[in-house]
């Protein structure tokens, strides 16, 4: 077996894991990439607690131009939503236009202890008015046990990246519609 083989291939793998692991220290996308003028299955990943505490509940913001929001529901937590006028109307499947619906969900009253991983979805529509190549972020609030926090809101400026930023936004990258 060659040197490379034994020694040089597991390190670059180790080295791999290692520059991967800030991308899942938030709460993220699973799929991270849509058309728009489509539906989206927006599944939201926690990855851990606050702090080492357990997730207790999990608010999602829906921006502008996401419509059609239905978010699914998870055994032993309960599920809310917030419904408001959006700042425009939209065409939307058969029905000629909507200006208002879901702006937020909101899970809560379960525990997702820090050990463990779980993911929360919702089903969204994706209008036109969405720009394709640009990114939309979906801000998400994480509440712990013992009233710990963990904000993951942080909307990059243009010139600027996630990665930049301490606790991003889940974001997703538009793409032509289909």
């Amino acid at each position: 077996m060659s040197v490379y083989r034994r020694i040089i291939a597991p390190l670059g793998a180790c080295a791999l894991s290692i520059l991967a692991l800030p991308a899942s220290a938030h709460v993220s996308l699973e799929t991270r990439e849509a058309a728009v003028a489509g539906s989206y299955k927006a599944v939201f990943r926690v990855p851990h607690g606050c702090k080492g505490a357990a997730t207790i509940g999990l608010r999602v913001k829906i921006p502008e131009g996401v419509i059609g929001v239905k978010p699914m529901p998870k055994p032993g937590w309960t599920l809310a939503t917030v419904k408001g006028k959006y700042a425009g109307t939209y065409g939307y499947y058969h029905r000629s236009t909507v200006s208002e619906g879901v702006t937020e969900v909101a899970w809560s009253g379960g525990s997702l202890p820090d050990d463990f991983y779980d993911e929360f979805v919702m089903q969204v529509y994706l209008t036109d008015s969405l720009k394709p190549g640009t990114m939309l972020y979906f801000p998400v609030v994480q509440e712990c046990a013992g009233g710990a926090v963990d904000r993951w809101i942080e909307i990059p400026a243009e010139d600027r990246k996630a990665d930049d930023y301490e606790a991003p936004a889940p974001g997703l990258k538009l793409l032509p519609r289909k």
